[in-house]
């Protein structure tokens, strides 16, 4: 049984599961982390599209789907959400943050998503060993060195299942498995937030360049 004890022994079998897990296809990934950490695990999605989602139900059909609601997403991401839930007959969380009186992103847009999301997340983990997200190292420079595995900020076993994804691997997963995946894709939005936040992206930008246009930010802190 894995044991996270506290850092320093977490260390070494991060790093040896990092190698191992390098080679090996995220099912396989997906499938030690429920069999590892179940029920005490959960996937967060954006819903950008359902492939991690689709990976994680083939493991655990009940396994904890969650999906931050700011209350700014594109309706088009909020359809998403019953998709997923009809497709899959997934366990799908919404994690909800409070209305502010004035909108975040207007009074204050550098922090807002730590108000908005980071929160509703840390909410979300409370009782978790571990958390699965579907970053793909591909989306943007800042990602180029995300591990498959490793520790959160919380102590919790963090994993990314897809990060040695390209974007050919998860359109044919995509393809080959008739996953859902949000209409605003096809209008170029690459990576999907909120409304405020999001824009689509010109040929050639990396898929996170459509977010906080403007905005010297490049993260919204669930990763950190």
């Amino acid at each position: 049984m894995w044991r996270v004890a506290g850092q320093a022994q977490a260390d070494a079998p991060l790093g040896e599961l990092n190698e191992r897990f390098e080679h090996e296809p995220a099912r396989s990934i997906v499938g030690w982390a429920v069999q590892t950490f179940s029920p005490d695990i959960c996937v967060t999605t954006s819903l950008t599209d359902a492939v991690l989602v689709d990976l994680a139900v083939r493991a655990d059909p009940s396994i904890e789907i969650v999906f931050i609601d700011t209350g700014y997403h594109f309706a088009q991401t909020i359809g998403m959400v019953e998709i997923v839930r009809q497709r899959y007959d997934a366990n799908i969380r919404v994690m909800r943050a409070p209305t502010p009186a004035e909108p975040a992103w207007q009074t204050d847009p550098l922090n807002c998503c730590s108000s908005m999301k980071v929160e509703q997340l840390d909410i979300a983990l409370r009782g978790k060993r571990s958390w699965m997200t579907g970053v793909r190292r591909c989306e943007s420079v800042e990602r180029r060195r995300t591990p498959i595995v490793g520790m959160d900020r919380r102590g919790l076993v963090k994993l990314n299942p897809l990060a040695a994804w390209s974007d050919r691997d998860l359109a044919a997963y995509i393809r080959d498995h008739g996953v859902p995946v949000n209409p605003l894709v096809e209008r170029g939005y690459a990576s999907i937030g909120c409304w405020p936040c999001t824009r689509p992206i010109a040929e050639g930008e990396d898929h996170r360049a459509g977010r906080w246009p403007g905005l010297a930010k490049t993260e919204c802190g669930l990763h950190d």
